[in-house]
């Protein structure tokens, strides 16, 4: 292996090994809800903006992913959005 792929590899061993920080809820900040949907999936991330040294620093609370069903499978990709959203809520 070259010097390059070695560094490559134990960069993306680092950012997959790296745990995500989950941020508790500050019912008193805006939240951020982000969706999304795939021909096999759909998914949803609940972020939370918390002020850090007077910046406005978002963070994820919580992750959450399915399986598409059969039956949803057939639907657009408008469609399979739309399917995300009060999945999520």
């Amino acid at each position: 292996m070259t010097v390059d792929r070695v560094k490559a590899f134990e960069s993306l061993r680092q950012a997959l090994t790296t745990a995500t920080l989950l941020l508790m809820p500050d019912f008193k900040l805006p939240f951020k809800l982000y969706i999304d949907a795939s021909g096999d999936g759909v998914g949803a991330a609940l972020h939370k903006v918390q002020i850090i040294n007077d910046k406005p620093v978002e963070g994820p609370i919580c992750v959450i992913s399915r399986e598409i069903k059969p039956t949803e499978s057939r639907y657009g990709a408008i469609q399979r959005e739309c399917l995300c959203l009060p999945w999520a809520l």
